[in-house]
């Protein structure tokens, strides 16, 4: 008679690495995590540019192999967070109060809302796992390390706990300087730190008047990177990273030094204990002080997370913006046509684009065939300074030309409509009198309507 013997630790966590190199299904519908709501379809790459992780040679496999062994083994020897998580957990119940803020069992722990314990073949912990790897030149024992030390300043923060309280800040304050708006070309959620937010003195006072503020206001940027974080999805072809997105409009030097340790603090956490989820980092409106604090900053961050950043001076925003994200995915107020609560447009609408040369001018013509209807269009230019004419042109000669818009000079986004009574053209005419060539960006939709006057017939 043979004896059955349990598979090693080594053994059991091969097993799911190989099922996926072969192209097996995990069933893992009980930890499933969530999708983000537009995901596109898309090959999803590692950040670094390589291929995926599926294709990785043989050095990177051998590297998350072992650190899924050795991961495994610290959870289930119980020394994952250095010593004995129940006596830590004895000891953070003493400081809290209510039973649901107690710590899960080392077992069930999780990071993101995935299950870090590799045995349990839920398809995301190899995500997690290689973020750690790929943050550390995939050294195993430095990626073990900055995992513990992630999952230490959890504790310490009480991120967990503190994730589903609301709300986020008082006032709606937090609402007004981070929010996730639309997605980059590539699925990828944009995450905006709006500082101009804090150009009221009275409103910086109440965010960043005292030490404590200060490190209120720290604690609702972990919240809202920790509310990120659970929005990705950490699976074969999900979006797995963001894009972060920190308006410095408005910052003055003289007042701006303790936004300058919120910046700072922002930075270092993400690169220490949310490693590889964030794509790249776009600084905009950088003012002239920020180029010596970046510079310092560089200084603290690994080589790997220095090259994420991109710097915009005020005259690049929308320029550096739309080499990343579509110009219907794009804020009206970064130069885009993406309006809030927009019922008129939606990110599918095609965007057409035209280029006018420096001192000339260029007309756009959309043909109306047909009268009974609504014309609207949007319109932006990359790089304003140029002027802007609407004008509707009957295809009747009997008929006069109709005046939308005289000529001005265009600041802004263009949202405009024309109810058709008469077939022709709508000409909207760009002149730029710049030496530089103009991106125009336009899109025009029909809707059919019924005029006013029909209402108030007898």
């Amino acid at each position: 008679m043979t004896r059955k013997t349990k598979p090693s630790t080594a053994a059991a966590v091969q097993m799911p690495l190989k099922e996926a190199e072969a192209g097996k299904e995990t069933n893992c519908d009980e930890d499933k995590p969530s999708d983000h709501p537009k995901e596109r379809d898309n090959n999803v790459k590692d950040n670094d540019g390589t291929k995926p992780a599926a294709e990785w040679k043989l050095p990177r496999k051998k590297a998350l192999l072992q650190f899924r062994c050795k991961l495994e083994d610290a959870i289930r020897g119980d020394y994952l967070l250095g010593r004995s998580y129940w006596s830590l957990s004895r000891l953070s119940r003493e400081n809290m109060s209510s039973a649901s803020s107690q710590p899960l069992p080392l077992m069930d722990i999780r990071l993101w809302g995935v299950p870090l314990l590799p045995s349990k073949g839920h398809e995301g912990t190899d995500y997690v796992l290689t973020k750690f790897l790929k943050a550390r030149n995939y050294k195993v024992g430095e990626a073990f390390e900055m995992l513990q030390e992630t999952l230490w300043w959890r504790r310490q923060h009480r991120v967990d706990e503190t994730t589903g309280e609301a709300p986020l800040g008082p006032d709606e304050l937090v609402l007004r300087t981070m929010y996730v708006r639309s997605v980059d070309r590539e699925g990828r959620p944009l995450c905006y730190h709006v500082y101009g937010a804090l150009e009221d003195r009275e409103v910086y006072k109440r965010a960043l008047g005292t030490k404590e503020r200060v490190e209120e206001f720290k604690s609702w940027a972990v919240q809202f990177m920790e509310r990120v974080a659970r929005r990705l999805s950490f699976k074969d072809g999900g979006v797995d990273s963001v894009v972060q997105i920190t308006d410095l409009k408005n910052m003055r030097s003289r007042s701006a030094k303790e936004a300058r340790g919120v910046l700072r603090s922002t930075f270092l956490m993400v690169q220490d204990h949310y490693p590889e989820l964030v794509h790249r980092h776009i600084i905009l409106n950088v003012p002239l002080w920020y180029y010596t604090f970046h510079l310092l900053l560089l200084r603290l961050l690994h080589q790997s997370d220095k090259s994420k950043f991109i710097l915009a001076r005020p005259a690049k925003v929308t320029k550096t913006l739309l080499k990343f994200i579509d110009p219907e995915d794009l804020p009206v107020e970064y130069g885009g046509l993406l309006r809030e609560n927009d019922e008129e447009f939606s990110n599918l609408d095609k965007v057409s684009e035209v280029f006018v040369g420096g001192n000339t001018t260029k007309s756009i013509r959309i043909p109306i065939a047909e009268a009974g209807s609504t014309v609207v269009w949007d319109l932006t230019v990359v790089g304003w300074d140029v002027s802007y004419k609407e004008e509707f042109m009957p295809e009747d000669e009997g008929s006069y030309r109709v005046t939308l818009n005289r000529s001005k000079k265009l600041r802004e986004s263009v949202r405009n409509s024309y109810y058709i009574n008469e077939p022709g053209e709508l000409v909207i005419t760009v002149r730029n009198p710049t030496f530089k060539k103009k991106r125009v960006l336009y899109r025009t939709k029909f809707k059919p309507t019924v005029p006013m006057y029909v209402f108030f017939k007898s």
